[in-house]
């Protein structure tokens, strides 16, 4: 977008371009083009992850914890996975993946068990009360989503996805 075309929509745009605006008054010696991306992306992710909680409250939910759930059921029976390979999935750092499984396994929404193939490690399976309860939550956050891209055309969302997974392929 042009600068002329941003100050053309001064009231009409985004709170990122409020902050081009407001970097270009600031520090015109600075190029904060890139942030029309990032700031975009980082605002977006807050607001798509606080709707996805929004929604999953009645299941007793959280985002993070349909996550982990979501990723021990498309893991496909038995539905069990060693915490590392959750953690870098959900993108958790290890305390918080420790707290997630003591609050969902509290639930009776998984359970820990010795590794078959490891005696000194954990892993989290999926109970049948958990695999019903994410069966459950995933078609209404699934329809979360769709309805969060409604202002998309099917062909723009598969270009944003593809270019999305360009961005993050290359960091």
């Amino acid at each position: 977008m042009s600068e002329s075309e941003e100050e053309g929509e001064a009231g009409a745009g985004d709170v990122v371009d409020q902050l081009l605006r407001d970097w270009r008054r600031e520090r015109p010696d600075l190029d904060a083009s890139p942030m029309a991306v990032v700031g975009r992306i980082l605002h977006l992710a807050g607001r798509l992850e606080a709707r996805a909680n929004e929604v999953l409250k009645p299941a007793g939910l959280s985002y993070t914890d349909l996550d982990v759930l979501a990723t021990l059921r498309r893991s496909g029976p038995p539905c069990r996975l060693k915490p590392t390979l959750l953690r870098r999935s959900v993108l958790l750092t290890s305390g918080a993946m420790t707290a997630c499984l003591d609050r969902l396994e509290a639930r009776g929404l998984l359970t820990r068990e010795r590794d078959p193939d490891d005696r000194r490690a954990l892993t989290a399976m999926l109970t049948d009360r958990g695999r019903d309860l994410v069966d459950a939550a995933i078609s209404v956050r699934f329809a979360e989503a769709a309805e969060a891209v409604t202002s998309l055309s099917g062909q723009e969302r598969d270009h944003l996805a593809a270019l999305l997974r360009t961005l993050t392929l290359g960091l």
